[in-house]
């Protein structure tokens, strides 16, 4: 195909997010937000960067519930129109690029999107959405609420709570929240969203979940969500949430089980490679909590992540939560 031949092709093709784009719309049909996500750039970067390979011909738009998607173009999915030449090439390029840091990481992310589909009941359009049994109001946002319902008013601490999602959740049962983390800027974000949704019932503390600053056995629930990887030292954060509980409360952790995908420590600067579920009840046990268990959140095939679940239990008669000492705040 002529299109195919000569200068423009090449540099369309010299673009490494053009090539990052092109690999993944090869394993999967992707709208922008999706693509946004995955490659970490603007959603006008990648609106652009569409736009330029689908007018070159290497990639095809449909539109279908609502949602634009793309996908690479039929011709270079097969040896059709004389574009065996280029689909070869690509082919060898997206093979080399899967065992650079950044396939991997994509490779991660698209995972994560394709978690994130299956695991919203919501309509999807496609044909796996019109083999499913369509049940209007169907979502996990819901399930989580519901749950809620027959909890008592608890007071919750998120450590290392980041935007505050998980905060402004459990601020519609709690009674109170104290949402802790390291970053300002982080943390203002967070309170912008709070004040967008018109919460009111979350207290935004900077601190590091290693050193808290919060009063002890102040807390009924003290939550870790994906951010005990990010700990020097998990035993002694751990210490500092069992430590901020009152006798009879409980930490919830949440995080990675334990993996091979080493990018991820240069790019989001994760500490540790998850925790195998040996050790993460061992740390949580070693922070001085009883009733330790330790179940698998999410696991799918071919996604290099899967979530623990672990909670422990502070006894009546404990005085602290191991050897962290204890901290006064006026705020907690």
């Amino acid at each position: 195909m002529d299109m195919y031949l000569g200068s423009p092709l090449f540099r369309l093709l010299g673009d490494d997010v053009r090539l990052r784009i092109l690999r993944l719309l090869a394993a999967e049909r992707l709208n922008v937000t999706e693509l946004t996500g995955i490659l970490g750039i603007a959603q006008s970067g990648v609106s652009r960067h569409l736009g330029m390979l689908k007018d070159g011909g290497l990639v095809a738009e449909h539109r279908d519930g609502g949602y634009a998607w793309y996908r690479l173009a039929p011709a270079l999915q097969g040896d059709q129109n004389g574009s065996a030449p280029l689909a070869a090439l690509l082919r060898a390029q997206f093979d080399e690029a899967a065992r650079t840091l950044d396939g991997r990481a994509d490779d991660a992310r698209l995972e994560e999107v394709r978690r994130l589909r299956k695991e919203n009941f919501e309509q999807h359009s496609g044909a796996d959405a019109r083999e499913r049994q369509l049940v209007p109001g169907r979502s996990w946002a819901a399930w989580a609420r519901a749950l809620g319902h027959l909890l008592p008013p608890l007071r919750v601490a998120d450590l290392g709570c980041g935007e505050g999602y998980l905060a402004i959740e459990a601020s519609r049962w709690a009674s109170r929240v104290i949402a802790v983390d390291r970053s300002a800027p982080v943390l203002e974000r967070a309170r912008a969203l709070a004040r967008r949704r018109r919460v009111r019932n979350i207290v935004w503390r900077r601190g590091d979940i290693e050193r808290l600053p919060l009063r002890d056995a102040s807390v009924d629930v003290a939550i870790l969500s994906q951010a005990l990887h990010h700990a020097e030292d998990p035993v002694r954060a751990l210490q500092e949430a069992a430590r901020i509980l009152a006798p009879g409360g409980r930490v919830l952790v949440l995080d990675l089980r334990e993996h091979d995908q080493e990018w991820v420590s240069q790019r989001l600067g994760d500490r540790w490679l998850g925790f195998s579920d040996h050790a993460l009840a061992r740390y949580v046990q070693e922070a001085g909590l009883t009733r330790v268990r330790v179940t698998t959140g999410t696991r799918r095939a071919r996604d290099p992540f899967s979530v623990l679940i672990a909670s422990g239990w502070k006894r009546h008669d404990a005085a602290g939560g191991g050897k962290a000492h204890g901290r006064r705040d006026t705020a907690s």
